[in-house]
């Protein structure tokens, strides 16, 4: 099962590739330079956080680097800007710790719902950007995420679905159950990645750092996996709804 869901991975990311590819033909050089960097740099991430899942107990201390991280890139925003929001960091951070508990104990779940997760949100945050970039024309949040089309959500969208039924085997759900989880993981990274782009917004930033080349900050990468892992976490632990072997 393990292999079959690396396979997997690496079946998708030369898709992705070959989908940069496509795109970069059509964009100027340091464009094309930019999206290769990212490229790279995403494949260690997603072979990092792969075997970290894989060895399990190693994946709760990234989440661990990863939160921790994450909570300085806000209150630096917060502290760096000269027009206070006192009000608006508050309930930020309240937000925040409340999805970053979440998260952590989805990353203490059973190994194969932590991947199952995994797999789906990486396809769903690859080909969102991919098809966005490849086809998109109209602006999804202009004012708050420029980059972001309904061309790229229509494209993350539907491969996600797709993936989540014919890979629903590897922790024996059902159709409908695998399209609920879907779902469930394309609102969740959906909106955390929307908060997360409305608080740089607030800031008047692009990104939270510059820690990861391509990428920007620890939450520019990561809030996605916060939010969708946290959102699976609490609708088993917490509400009780088994959408995965826990």
């Amino acid at each position: 099962m393990i292999y079959t869901i690396y396979y997997i991975i690496l079946g998708y990311f030369l898709a992705g590739t070959i989908g940069i590819f496509l795109v970069n033909r059509k964009r100027d050089r340091p464009f094309a330079k930019r999206n290769w960097i990212k490229l790279a740099n995403y494949f260690i991430i997603i072979n990092l956080l792969f075997f970290s899942i894989v060895l399990e107990k190693p994946f709760f201390y990234i989440a661990i680097i990863i939160v921790l991280t994450g909570l300085s890139e806000l209150i630096k925003l917060h502290k760096n800007s000269v027009s206070g929001r006192k009000l608006f960091f508050t309930i930020s951070l309240i937000i925040y710790l409340v999805l970053s508990s979440g998260f952590l104990l989805y990353s203490g779940m059973k190994r194969e719902s932590v991947l199952y997760v995994f797999l789906l949100l990486s396809i769903f945050d690859s080909f969102s950007q991919i098809s966005g970039q490849l086809f998109g024309k109209r602006k999804l949040m202009p004012g708050i995420s420029p980059n972001k089309t309904w061309e790229g959500l229509a494209g993350g969208v539907i491969i996600t679905f797709l993936s989540g039924i014919l890979v629903k085997g590897l922790v024996e759900v059902s159709v409908l159950r695998s399209i609920v989880i879907s779902a469930g993981i394309i609102i969740a990274a959906f909106a955390g990645d929307a908060a997360s782009s409305y608080y740089k917004r607030r800031y008047e930033v692009k990104d939270f750092s510059n820690l990861i080349p391509g990428h920007g900050g620890v939450l520019d990468r990561f809030d996605s996996l916060i939010s969708a892992g946290a959102v699976m976490a609490f609708a088993d632990i917490i509400l009780g709804i088994k959408l995965l072997p826990v």
